[in-house]
């Protein structure tokens, strides 16, 4: 194996550990040492990759929503697609249950939640929106519904939270997302 990969192979690692021990402890409890013992290297060499915790958290939280093409989609229907949207991504990644950890408890993760859903979430709220103008509230009125559900079925894990199923869920906040989205202002 080549110098560069098994670089690439050991940075896939660390962030790898690292989102996972971020996900589970969040960022004060998180530590280097904990993130390289279970990337199995020498710490190190996390801090020869990121420079700093802070530097590990910022690579191992970059992420995209992947949200949904909207276009062509009936405007009655974007809310309960996007609720669906973010269910199937906090189901299958643990970065955003990380992202949400970190976010209520430190500035880097706060700064990293404002930034990815400014610049992911924001673009498909002035798209859809009436008045793109007021995007930035719809969005944050989005945002809250969506960061509300993942705090209190991944991080909190309250019973009824958890035990409702995706389309109950998306029954009961697709239109409220909705809404939030395209109906006129109050």
């Amino acid at each position: 194996m080549t110098t560069a990969r098994r670089s690439d192979a050991t940075r896939a690692a660390i962030l790898e550990a690292a989102r996972e021990r971020f996900a589970a402890d969040g960022y004060e409890r998180a530590t280097i040492r904990a993130i390289a013992r279970d990337a199995e290297i020498d710490p190190s060499m996390v801090m020869r990759y990121y420079g700093s915790k802070e530097g590990l958290f910022t690579a191992a939280s970059d992420f995209e929503l992947e949200l949904p093409e909207l276009a062509g989609l009936p405007s009655r229907h974007i809310g309960p697609v996007l609720v669906a949207h973010f269910l199937d991504r906090w189901e299958r990644d643990d970065v955003l249950t990380a992202l949400l950890r970190v976010g209520v408890t430190h500035g880097a993760g706060v700064e990293r939640m404002q930034t990815i859903f400014a610049e992911q979430l924001g673009p498909i709220t002035r798209g859809v929106c009436p008045d793109p103008a007021d995007a930035p509230r719809r969005a944050a009125l989005v945002a809250s519904q969506i960061l509300g559900m993942a705090l209190t079925r991944y991080v909190l894990r309250l019973p009824p939270a958890v035990e409702m199923s995706t389309d109950e869920i998306v029954a009961w906040l697709g239109p409220t997302v909705q809404r939030y989205l395209t109906a006129p202002e109050p």
